[in-house]
């Protein structure tokens, strides 16, 4: 149960009601800085969690509701639309708005936001990176023709917010995939973190990296 403030990197406190236990009576919780308004009384463990945004982008099936829907624990919004133009060929749907998943890493919480990949729909890439605590960079590591857009996605959302971020090789597990360290010299980047948006364990890493540069 969410009890405190909304706003992305403000603190958020959670009721963790213990077996058996389904009143909100019994223990106190002081008024202080993003704490419950004053005299309510919950039962259970209230624990004390940052809320971050973090933004997925990435071009065009590069794999960002894949990570989402990977991760998330919670069954991940989509506005996926069929695709009716040439692009079927690759695949039969698309992200149009964003897609919107949540994890849970630590002491942190993270609310995930995937962006549509095409450049037609790119007026909400904007609209989805305010407020953000951090984002990610998707490249398929198996189409080099799509770095140069890789590039162009990465440079706007730095001007968007100056935030932590992350250039992530997906699809590492495919043949033919370029290494991340061929990709960080096609983009001439510090550092690209190699994934498998399908792998859990691969999704978490690139999270707990990104999340570690937050604090």
């Amino acid at each position: 149960m969410n009890l405190a403030s909304s706003r992305w990197g403000y603190s958020v406190y959670y009721l963790l009601l213990k077996p058996g236990q389904n009143s909100l009576d019994g223990v106190q919780v002081k008024q202080g800085q993003n704490a419950p308004r004053e005299g309510i009384q919950i039962t259970g463990e209230v624990k004390l969690m940052k809320a971050l945004k973090i933004v997925v982008t990435g071009p065009f099936n590069s794999g960002k509701t894949e990570f989402i829907r990977t991760i998330s624990e919670i069954e991940v919004v989509t506005t996926e639309r069929k695709i009716t133009n040439l692009l079927v060929a690759v695949k039969e749907e698309t992200t149009v708005a964003m897609d919107f998943g949540r994890v849970t890493l630590g002491d942190k919480l993270l609310h995930l936001f995937g962006t549509p990949g095409q450049s037609r729909f790119d007026f909400m890439w904007e609209v989805l990176s305010k407020e953000m605590q951090g984002f990610i960079v998707l490249a398929d590591s198996t189409t080099p023709e799509s770095f140069d857009e890789v590039e162009r996605m990465l440079k706007l959302f730095q001007q968007y917010v100056a935030a932590p971020y992350l250039v992530v090789a997906n699809k590492q597990d495919l043949e033919g995939a370029l290494s991340p360290e061929e990709i960080q010299k096609a983009l001439k980047v510090e550092k690209v973190l190699p994934c498998v948006a399908t792998d859990k364990a691969s999704v978490e890493e690139v999270l707990l990296e990104l999340t570690g540069t937050i604090g």
